[in-house]
C-alpha cells in the first residue's frame, strides 16, 4: 500500500469517525428534546392550530392599527383570554359558591323541603323512586343522608373528575393562546420556514400545494368548530330563556367557549335540565319538552360538524373528520 493510499484511508477513516459522531450528536439532542417537549406538545399544537387561524385577522388589524405583529398578537392574546377566562371564571365561582350554600344549608337544616306532589311518582322510569327519595328527605332526613352517603360520595368524586378535566381544558386553551401569540408574532418568518421545508421534502410544485392545502385545511376545520359552537350556543341559548333558566345569556357564553374549547355542551345542558324538573316538578310535559329539546341541542355538534367543517377544501372528508377528531 503506497503512502497516499494510507493518506486516503485515514482521511477517510477520520471523516467517517466525524461524521458517526456528528450524527450521534443530532440524533441525542432530538431525542432530548423530543422528551422535553412532548409534555406540552398538546398545547404547542393547539397553538400551532390557532395561530393559522388567527393569522389573517391578526394582519388585518396590524394594517389598520398600525401597532406592530407584536403589539398585534399581545392585544388578539388578552382579548381571547378575557372571552374564555371571563365567563369561565364566572360560571366555575357561582357554581363553586351555590354548592356550597346548598350543602350547608341542608346539612344545617335551613332548607325546609315540601313534601313532593302526587304527580312526581307519575315520571315515567324514575318517578317512583325520586317520590321515595323526596318524601323521605322532607320528613327524615337524616335517614335518607345516611342512605345516600355512598351514592353522594361517588358523584362528588365524579363530578371533581369532570371539574378538573374541564379546567385543565380550559388553562390548556389559554396557555396555547398565549403560545399563538407568539408564532403570530414571528408569522411571516415561521411561514417561509414551513414553506422552505415542504419545498424540500415534496418538491417545488407539491410542496406549494400541500403548502396551501394545510394552511386552507387548518383554517377550514378551525372556523368550522367555530361556528358549530356558535349555532349550538345559540340554540341552547333560546332553548334556556324558553324554558326561563336564570342567566340564560351567560349560560349560552359558557356554552360558546366551551364549543370552541373542544368542551362538550353537556356539562352545561345536563345540569339545567336537571334544574328545570327540581324547580318545576309539577309541569311534567313542559319538562318533558325542553329535557328533549336540551338534550338534541346538547349534542347537535355529533351532526353538525360532519357537515361543516372542510367546507370548500380540496382534501378528503375521512382527514377532515380525523384531523377534527385528533
Amino acid at each position: 500500500m503506497t503512502s497516499n493510499d494510507t493518506l486516503i484511508k485515514n482521511t477517510l477513516s477520520k471523516e467517517f469517525i466525524d461524521l458517526v459522531i456528528r450524527i450521534g450528536l443530532i440524533g441525542f439532542l432530538v431525542y432530548a428534546s423530543v422528551k422535553i417537549v412532548s409534555p406540552f406538545l398538546g398545547i404547542l399544537l393547539w397553538g400551532l392550530v390557532l395561530a393559522v387561524t388567527l393569522y389573517p385577522i391578526h394582519q388585518k388589524l396590524v394594517g389598520r392599527f398600525s401597532l406592530g405583529q407584536g403589539k398585534t398578537a399581545t392585544l388578539l392574546v388578552l382579548t381571547g383570554i378575557l372571552i374564555i377566562g371571563v365567563p369561565a371564571t364566572l360560571l366555575g365561582g357561582s357554581a363553586v359558591e351555590f354548592a356550597e350554600k346548598s350543602y350547608t344549608s341542608f346539612k344545617g337544616r335551613t332548607v325546609l323541603l315540601k313534601p313532593p306532589p302526587p304527580s312526581v311518582a307519575e315520571w315515567p322510569l324514575i318517578g317512583p323512586k325520586v317520590y321515595k327519595a323526596w318524601e323521605m328527605a322532607a320528613s327524615d332526613r337524616s335517614a335518607l343522608m345516611k342512605q345516600i352517603r355512598p351514592l353522594i360520595e361517588k358523584s362528588l368524586k365524579i363530578m371533581l373528575g369532570t371539574v378538573a378535566g374541564v379546567a385543565g381544558g380550559l388553562l390548556q386553551f389559554l396557555f396555547s393562546m398565549v403560545i399563538a401569540g407568539i408564532m403570530m408574532a414571528f408569522g411571516e418568518s415561521g411561514s417561509r420556514v414551513m414553506w422552505r421545508i415542504l419545498r424540500r421534502f415534496g418538491g417545488p410544485e407539491k410542496g406549494d400545494q400541500l403548502f396551501v392545502l394545510s394552511t386552507v385545511t387548518i383554517r377550514s376545520v378551525s372556523m368550522g368548530v367555530i361556528g358549530v359552537a356558535l349555532i349550538q350556543a345559540l340554540l341552547l341559548g333560546v332553548g334556556f330563556a324558553w324554558a326561563g333558566v336564570p342567566a340564560a345569556g351567560l349560560l349560552a357564553m359558557v356554552v360558546l367557549v366551551f364549543g370552541i374549547a373542544q368542551l362538550p355542551a353537556a356539562v352545561i345542558s345536563l345540569p339545567v335540565i336537571g334544574y328545570l324538573w327540581w324547580a318545576n316538578p309539577d309541569a311534567t310535559m313542559s319538562n318533558v319538552f325542553f329535557s328533549i329539546y336540551l338534550l338534541i341541542a346538547g349534542m347537535a355538534d355529533n351532526v353538525l360538524k360532519p357537515l361543516m367543517l372542510g367546507r370548500g377544501v380540496d382534501a378528503p372528508m375521512p382527514v377532515i373528520l380525523i384531523g377534527a377528531l385528533g
